[in-house]
This record gives C-alpha cells, sequence and structure tokens, in this order.
C-alpha cells in the first residue's frame, strides 16, 4: 500500500468525523488518532472473529469423526478411525465459512498495515492535507456532488460515497499534482472495498462529469 492511498483510506474515516463537526473548528490531528484507533480495535476484533470462527469447524470436524458410528463401535483402548468427510453439500457451507474468516483475517493485515503506515509523515501530511482543504472548501466540493447526482439528493446519498467522491473531488480541484486517472481510479477502489459495485460506478460518473464541467486537464502539474 503505498502512502497516498493510505492517506486516502485514512481520510476517509476522517472525513466522516469532519462532517459531524463541520460547524466547529476540528483538531484534524487529533482525528486522525482516533480514525487509527478505530481501525487497530477493528482489526482486533476481526482476528477475534476468525480464531472463534476457526476454532468452531474445528470441533465440528472433530466431533463428527469421533460421533462417526466406525468410531462409535470401536473399542476404547483403539485409536480414532479416519472417516469420510459428510455431503459435499454440508462441506460446501463449511468452506464458504472458512473463507469468509480469512477474509476478515486478510483485513486485518490490511488494517494494521494502514495503522503503521499513518505514523509516516508523508502519509499524515496527506491525510491532514485532504483534510484541511475539504474544511476550506466544502460548500463547493459539495455543490459538485449535489449537481452532478441526476436528481439525488446529497443527504440521501450513502455516507461512505458521500465522503469517497468527497475526496476524489478535493483532489481533482485543489491538489495540482496527481493525475485525473489516479483519483478517478482511487475513488473506484475506495468504493469497491467498502461499499458496492453499483456505487463504484455511480462514483466513476460523477467523477468523470466533474473532470468535464470543470475543463481539467489530464496531468495537473
Amino acid at each position: 500500500m503505498n502512502a497516498r492511498r493510505a492517506a486516502r483510506e485514512l481520510a476517509l474515516l476522517a472525513f466522516s468525523q469532519l462532517v459531524k463537526n463541520s460547524k466547529k473548528s476540528p483538531e484534524i490531528e487529533e482525528i486522525i488518532i482516533s480514525s487509527i484507533r478505530t481501525l487497530v480495535d477493528d482489526a482486533e476484533n476481526n482476528l477475534k472473529l476468525t480464531v472463534s470462527a476457526l476454532a468452531d469447524i474445528k470441533e465440528y470436524i472433530e466431533n463428527y469423526e469421533i460421533e462417526h458410528p466406525e468410531n462409535v463401535k470401536r473399542s476404547i483402548e483403539a485409536s480414532i478411525i479416519p472417516v469420510p468427510m459428510p455431503m459435499t453439500s454440508d462441506m460446501l457451507g463449511r468452506i464458504d465459512s472458512i473463507i469468509d474468516v480469512a477474509d476478515k483475517a486478510y483485513s486485518a493485515l490490511e488494517i494494521s498495515e494502514l495503522a503503521s503506515l499513518s505514523n509516516k509523515a508523508e502519509v499524515k501530511t496527506y491525510t491532514i492535507n485532504l483534510s484541511n482543504l475539504y474544511t476550506k472548501n466544502k460548500k463547493e466540493i459539495d455543490e459538485q456532488i449535489s449537481k452532478h447526482s441526476k436528481g439525488w439528493n446529497i443527504e440521501r446519498l450513502v455516507r461512505i460515497d458521500k465522503n469517497i467522491l468527497r475526496i476524489a473531488i478535493t483532489e481533482l480541484l485543489y491538489v495540482e499534482d496527481v493525475p485525473i486517472s489516479v483519483s478517478i481510479d482511487e475513488a473506484v477502489e475506495l468504493a469497491k472495498k467498502y461499499s458496492t459495485d453499483e456505487s463504484a460506478s455511480f462514483i466513476n460518473g460523477i467523477l468523470r462529469q466533474v473532470v468535464e464541467e470543470n475543463q481539467i486537464i489530464q496531468y495537473k502539474k
């Protein structure tokens, strides 16, 4: 994960608090620290869920083996006999559970990496820069979202989608050294990761309209 990608993810967490506290002058660094604590707590919870789910599956397999007729009828002194596994339909469900907990473990690792990167000066500086630029230009940025949402009231948009758009539009309009394609692609990836594929398509469409209307050149430097 590169520095700016990490900064965008941190900003996504921070923006929800920035919007809540829009009438105050928020301490950006405090918001970032709070966001990191949230990330670490989420990582810990996901790892606990992973271990617990894997332990449940192991217990199920062990009990299935012990209670199988082949082992029930064996003598007490005999070792447990390996037995065929249950029906494929049942095991497919168990495998789906394993895949789900593996995804949680992977997510926890990503969160830990992001938390670690947050201490790097480049990540922190870019996160604060995005947050400050949005705070300073909130009215204009949210007007861009409203204008291009095709009949949607900005208050009715999913909060995560609004904040992804806010980050991307902040970059498009107010950050000089980020290529248009990078701002849009990163926003789409954030939507896929934290929202839905439908949201990713929606966000991509709005951002391209913002670029066209504001006549933003391909590389702003």
